[in-house]
């Protein structure tokens, strides 16, 4: 009977960990998808798993959150995802976002810097970081800017889902919300334009309708719409519907008219639309003449940029034109408005700011445009977009903030009626103008416009006992890669060090250094998010330095470079894209360096037979031998050479990570002309 029981107790715990596992696929196959909801609900259910995958697992959790925008619920995953040893540096950077939408900004700061000292290859998250670290650094000083105007959430019209992009038509009340009953591959509802009626009261709302049967559309994303000043025309955002009859596979601007008697039109394609690009969050001038929008066309600084095109009275467009790096960063802007008196308010999480989206307005001061946070309560550690403003001094906007209904919320201040402000002549006494005491109103007056003179120093190095020593007598040459100019030639002395070098504030710069017998190495230095914050300046001019360093290795005939991060699926020997861009640096490592010839050698682990492992271990090899070819180096200065198994560093090998310590690709010096 024992017996019986415990073959049973075998089966029920086989089938356990089968369900686990089938569990655990279906979880990464939502997540390939795109169907983050879905990925979350199994992959969470997985309790039971081998150690090796438990990082992945975590990982895959908190991504899952951090891509549909749950970035507070992402933070214990990534803290779990590094206790089980995760390796992945970029995983460091997002949770560092991720800490900010929770509110700890010094943790945050801390996983940046480690980020930073990775030296990722990824320049977008590099530059990114940089400008976050300065941003982290001003949070005190954006708290202390606040108003002292209270926003109330729209309770009445909030639900779990998104509610955003409020816009004022009329005595109407235009919004965008995930409410329709077809579901996009995402797992959420697609989003539509609705209306609600707010002549009364914000309070005393009406009935929420479809905006308009016209437009809506069940299998498409339409909404952050905008309205010229007559109210006749209306340009939005509009989704493709994922069949292959759409013009575009993302969003792009479609325009539409009011007709008397007949309502509005059928929505056309906007000419200043790229299909080929994401285009988004419309806003007109306060003329009618000029649209703004958000896209992330090719051309622009990163991210989303904010454009502006004209368009004439007949409805035709001319071409787009980027508002300059005054506005945009390498970060996202998107979601402008301009106001009754032409000022200019949009969304940013590229500037200084509080969460992720912060609300900002550009002021105008000395002939320049600075950017300012619009601080408490409009902004938050979270999401905070989509401000608006009606003729009579209501405010809008959305937010993802803690405490609201779901997801999106809209917020809403509402003006005193005018009958409550007879007396108030006085503009300043205007409580969304007035300042708190002891904080001024910086938007008020024109900003004191300070300077910064940036500087690099670099220090060139080789490697002596596993210590870095500074190498004298070594080549430097910085070179301006905007217009391929050299900024300066020089020999490092004693001290290894070379500059310091005058840099621009928007330069992009390429070190490169030499020695005889020593591999030549470069390395990119860019200024983009290393911009000092004007908020952060004590003194009408600073200097300040940037510091880098170069390492050149010493080269011989026999001496073996390990290549990290070249990593394969199981069984195969295909070049996967993140090994493709190791790979593309040994290429610049041939290409900087003609007298050398290599061998590049690939070895595996020891969980395989060892003639399996010798085979696959060859035609990697060969593989990488075959990339490497395909990007114009000669054949002749290359061999391949598999290894299998016959070189492990570590014997006996037990965890994951001991595995993949075996696991390598390297190559060694056979010839140096």
């Amino acid at each position: 009977m024992k017996r019986i029981l415990h073959i049973i107790a075998l089966l029920v715990f086989a089938n356990s960990v089968f369900g686990q596992i089938q569990l655990y696929k279906r979880g990464l196959s939502s997540f390939d998808k795109g169907q983050y909801d879905l990925a979350i609900k199994d992959l969470t259910k997985v309790v039971n798993i081998d150690e090796s995958e438990k990082a992945n697992l975590y990982h895959k959790i908190a991504e899952s959150y951090r891509l549909s925008n749950r970035w507070v619920e992402a933070v214990p995953f990534y803290q779990k995802a590094f206790e089980a040893k995760l390796t992945n540096p970029e995983a460091h950077f997002h949770y560092a976002f991720a800490l900010k939408a929770a509110g700890n900004y010094d943790l945050a700061l801390k996983e940046l810097q480690q980020f930073i000292d990775s030296k990722s290859t990824i320049k977008a998250y590099n530059e990114k970081a940089y400008r976050e670290v300065n941003t982290l650094k001003t949070i005190d000083d954006i708290k202390k800017k606040q108003s002292v105007v209270e926003f109330k959430n729209l309770s009445q019209l909030n639900t779990k889902g998104s509610e955003f992009a409020p816009m004022v038509l009329g005595d109407e009340l235009i919004f965008t919300a995930s409410r329709k009953n077809k579901i996009y591959s995402n797992g959420l509802p697609y989003v539509g334009l609705y209306k609600v009626k707010i002549d009364k009261s914000i309070a005393e709302m009406g009935k929420i309708e479809k905006f308009s049967d016209a437009i809506f559309d069940e299998e498409r994303n339409e909404g952050t719409p905008t309205f010229s000043p007559d109210g006749k025309t209306m340009i939005y955002s509009r989704g493709n519907t994922g069949k292959r009859k759409d013009l575009s596979p993302d969003m792009d601007l479609y325009i539409s008219r009011y007709v008397d008697g007949s309502g509005w039109t059928e929505p056309r394609y906007v000419s200043a639309s790229d299909s080929a690009s994401w285009d988004g969050t419309p806003a007109f001038s306060r003329d009618g003449k000029t649209i703004y929008f958000s896209s992330n066309r090719p051309g622009g600084f990163g991210g989303l940029d904010i454009y502006r095109v004209n368009m004439d009275a007949s409805g035709r467009f001319g071409n787009p034109v980027n508002l300059g790096k005054e506005i945009n960063t390498a970060g996202d802007e998107m979601f402008p408005y301009v106001s009754e008196d032409g000022k200019l308010y949009f969304a940013s999480d590229g500037h200084p700011g509080l969460g992720k989206l912060d609300l900002f307005l550009a002021v105008r001061a000395g002939g320049k445009i600075t950017v300012e946070n619009m601080g408490i309560p409009y902004n938050s550690n979270m999401d905070d977009f989509g401000l608006v403003m009606s003729k009579r001094g209501d405010v809008f906007f959305s937010s993802n903030r803690a405490g609201g209904s779901g997801d999106d919320d809209i917020y809403f201040y509402e003006a005193p009626k005018k009958t409550e402000l007879a007396d108030n002549d006085d503009p300043s006494k205007n409580p969304l103008l007035a300042p708190k005491k002891g904080n001024p109103d910086s938007t008020a007056k024109a900003l004191e416009i300070k300077t910064v003179n940036y500087y690099l120093v670099g220090t060139i190095t080789t490697k002596n006992n596993n210590t870095f020593v500074p190498l004298d007598s070594a080549r430097v040459r910085v070179v301006d890669t905007e217009n391929d100019e050299v900024i300066i030639e020089t020999s490092t002395g004693k001290d290894g060090k070379f500059g310091p070098v005058k840099l621009k504030v928007d330069g992009n710069y390429l070190v490169m250094s030499k020695k005889q017998n020593y591999l030549t190495n470069r390395e990119e230095f860019s200024m983009s998010g290393r911009e000092i914050p004007q908020s952060l300046l004590k003194k009408p001019v600073t200097d300040t330095t940037f510091y880098t360093s170069l390492n050149l290795e010493k080269v011989f005939v026999g001496v073996t470079f390990r290549l990290d991060n070249i990593y394969y699926d199981l069984d195969k020997w295909d070049i996967r894209p993140d090994a493709a861009i190791e790979l593309d640096k040994l290429v610049q490592v041939l290409v900087d360096n003609p007298q050398i010839k290599i061998e590049l050698g690939s070895h595996t682990d020891s969980r395989a037979t060892e003639i399996y492992n010798l085979r696959l271990s060859q035609k990697r090899a060969e593989s990488a031998i075959n990339y490497i070819v395909s990007k114009g180096i000669s054949r002749e200065r290359l061999t391949a050479k598999g290894y299998g198994e016959s070189e492990l560093i570590i014997k006996n090998a037990k965890t994951e990570e001991e595995h993949q310590t075996n696991r390598r690709t390297e190559f060694k010096v056979l010839e140096i002309e």
